[in-house]
């Protein structure tokens, strides 16, 4: 904080995606000590003005770099529909992609670590699916690339660094998720979706649990640790701390192999938590003084996690140390394959995350270069080559694609990208 009121410069940033996360994100920026966002790209500008105006907020709309750079030296926030301006603009120090695309999005994120932007990334998607190739890709450049710190995924790795630093064995890496519907779709979404004025694709995403998996998979892939089960467990319970008995931890630790999972519907209701693992005698009784429990499995949570709110410190840590909150530093460990979310026949088109035809549960990845699954993230315009029943894992090879379009391309990339654990 207090190398962020000292700067002579606020840390300018250029938001990608005018969302409900996005507008979070510009006005968490305007708030926050040191850091300023200056530029908004979404290809719905009309809704960026009505947000900009609405706060009073002096704005010009450009649609070149050399627009962009006058308005920049003017005060005013660039607003564009181009999110590539922001990505190659050099008056702008911090890229967030929050926008709910993949293609489009990963476009950006190239283009600004190329640029040696940072970027911190508030799109799970890309940050899943091509994350391997933007670590590399920042790494050669000298930029910071990071998933956003107050997702869950971020939040979760806080707690995750406490125990490291403590002594105490990660067993398993959990969220609490609220409710699950795996068949939910943009119609049947539409009161909830409405009453959160939220986009009809992503409430689903976080409904029939997509979003979930995505995000755990996130965490897998920066700590080395892996799921039990297709999907996860996600056992039914009232409180967090009713994980010692939902689980045999003891089967699950055995061989020493940390876990992903979630539990459903309990509180604290948008919390996280991980359990860890200590043997020493002397630790165990003072973890006993301090009304941890007998051990040797110990919980440990957080009651919340605060999205745009908690998003500034990725930036800030980003721009003065270079730091990375979560990256995939070993690789595609996991990833989240589509499943049919029901009955696909012959001929249908996949429409995506948050569609009508798809769900994805997250699966450990063989060490063959191309695993058979279908990602989810590339589960979108690609027709379906044979019936598939509902709940059915969707394979690669059920599927006409292009080999050669830019996600997928991109994705091979992915695969064969270095773990930065091994360099």
């Amino acid at each position: 904080m207090n190398r962020l009121k000292a700067l002579n410069t606020s840390i300018r940033v250029g938001i990608v995606g005018a969302g409900a996360m996005g507008r979070g994100l510009f006005y968490q920026c305007q708030i926050s000590p040191g850091i300023e966002c200056v530029a908004i790209a979404d290809t719905n500008v009309e809704k960026v003005i009505s947000f900009l105006q609405g706060g009073g907020i002096n704005y010009r709309i450009v649609d070149t770099i050399e627009a962009m750079n006058r308005t920049l030296r003017q005060s005013a926030v660039a607003v564009c529909e181009d999110g590539d301006l922001i990505a190659k603009c050099d008056q702008i120090d911090v890229l967030i992609e929050s926008s709910s695309s993949i293609s489009e999005a990963a476009g950006f994120a190239i283009s600004a670590l190329e640029c040696r932007k940072h970027l911190v990334l508030m799109n799970a998607e890309i940050d899943l699916i091509f994350g391997p190739y933007l670590m590399s890709l920042a790494h050669a450049n000298g930029a910071v690339y990071t998933s956003c710190d107050g997702d869950q995924h971020g939040v979760i790795k806080h707690l995750v660094d406490d125990l490291h630093l403590w002594g105490i064995d990660v067993v398993m890496a959990g969220n609490i998720k609220g409710f699950l519907d795996r068949y939910a779709n943009p119609t049947t979404i539409i009161p909830e979706a409405d009453k959160r004025n939220l986009d009809y694709k992503m409430a689903t995403a976080y409904t029939d649990g997509t979003k979930l998996n995505i995000e755990m998979a996130l965490l897998s892939n920066a700590l080395g640790l892996s799921t039990d089960v297709p999907g996860m467990y996600g056992p039914r319970a009232q409180h967090v701390r009713e994980v010692f008995r939902l689980y045999d931890l003891d089967a699950l630790w055995k061989e020493r192999k940390p876990l992903v999972d979630y539990i459903l519907g309990a509180e604290p209701d948008g919390g996280v938590f991980v359990v860890g693992y200590c043997d020493h005698d002397y630790q165990r009784r003072m973890l006993q003084y301090y009304k941890m429990g007998d051990g040797p499995y110990y919980l440990f949570y957080r009651p919340y996690h605060l999205c745009h709110i908690e998003a500034m410190s990725s930036i800030a840590e980003a721009f003065l140390y270079g730091h990375s909150l979560l990256e995939p530093t070993y690789g595609l460990r996991t990833n989240v394959f589509a499943y049919a979310k029901r009955d696909l026949r012959k001929g249908d088109t996949l429409d995506g995350i948050g569609g009508y035809t798809c769900y994805g549960l997250i699966e450990n990845c063989p060490s063959e270069v191309l695993p058979s699954g279908l990602p989810i993230a590339l589960a979108d315009d690609v027709g379906v080559k044979r019936d598939v029943g509902r709940d059915e894992r969707i394979l690669l090879s059920d599927v006409d694609y292009n080999a050669g379009r830019f996600d997928f391309d991109l994705y091979l990339k992915a695969l064969r990208s270095p773990k930065s654990f091994l360099s």
